[in-house]
């Protein structure tokens, strides 16, 4: 099945200290890829080189259309071991969204029960209305758990395809998303597919998302790339 996919929301830039290209870079590679709305989400306090939080004061000055490209603002903050978000409420208050992931360079493994509990705690927050990569087995989650709380505080679920393209690194990962996939058309949760590019070439790359959605038989209407109003509806925007 081939889907029109609008939209790419968690993506880096050199800000995030690992990631190789600038905001016009990344807006441009969007361009070509025929993405309409491009989401910076840098990596939040945590991850080793990236940036300040003042960064997030000043979003104001980048204007909201690159090349012709919507530029939405969102920020991946780090779940941590205590159930807290890594970045301070008055960043986050800059923000148009968050992102919640766990990561390994801040986060140490507390078995599926408390793993759940801690980013299930982070998804509450009203700013937050995406799970990055839920995908890898070195934390593990318990599905069930995180698709019914996913429901119940509007939050999205990433398939990331990132993570689809180095599954060696990811434990477990497609049997993962196979199983929560699965769950999101049981429940009817939403999906939101994102390249996680740390270079401009990487932007719009959605080639194994794509192939595991149309495996597991996903439904479409809850997959939040496939409309701007959609979207912009479900973050309040």
């Amino acid at each position: 099945m081939n889907r029109n996919l609008l939209l790419d929301i968690h993506t880096h830039t050199l800000v995030s200290g690992h990631a190789y290209g600038t905001i016009r870079e990344m807006a441009f590679a969007a361009k070509e890829k025929g993405i309409e709305l491009l989401g910076i989400s840098e990596h939040a306090p945590g991850i080793p080189g990236t940036c300040d939080p003042f960064y997030y004061l000043n979003l104001g000055v980048v204007p909201r259309k690159i090349y012709g490209v919507e530029i939405i603002h969102g920020c991946e903050i780090n779940v941590l071991n205590d159930g807290r978000l890594s970045l301070e409420q008055k960043y986050i208050d800059r923000l148009d969204y968050a992102i919640v992931g766990i990561h390994r360079q801040c986060y140490e493994n507390a078995g599926v029960v408390k793993n759940t509990e801690n980013l299930i705690s982070c998804m509450k927050h009203e700013k937050v209305f995406f799970v990055s990569h839920p995908d890898d087995d070195n934390t593990p989650l318990d599905y069930q758990k995180l698709v019914i709380a996913a429901k119940e505080y509007n939050v999205a679920l990433e398939v990331n395809n990132s993570s689809l393209l180095k599954k060696n690194q990811r434990l477990n990962c497609v049997d993962n998303y196979k199983k929560m996939l699965n769950l999101c058309n049981q429940y009817g949760v939403h999906i939101i597919i994102n390249s996680d590019a740390h270079d401009p070439s990487c932007v719009g790359d959605f080639s194994e998302a794509d192939k595991l959605l149309n495996e597991v038989g996903f439904d479409n209407e809850l997959i939040l790339n496939t409309s701007i109003d959609k979207f912009k509806k479900f973050i309040h925007y």
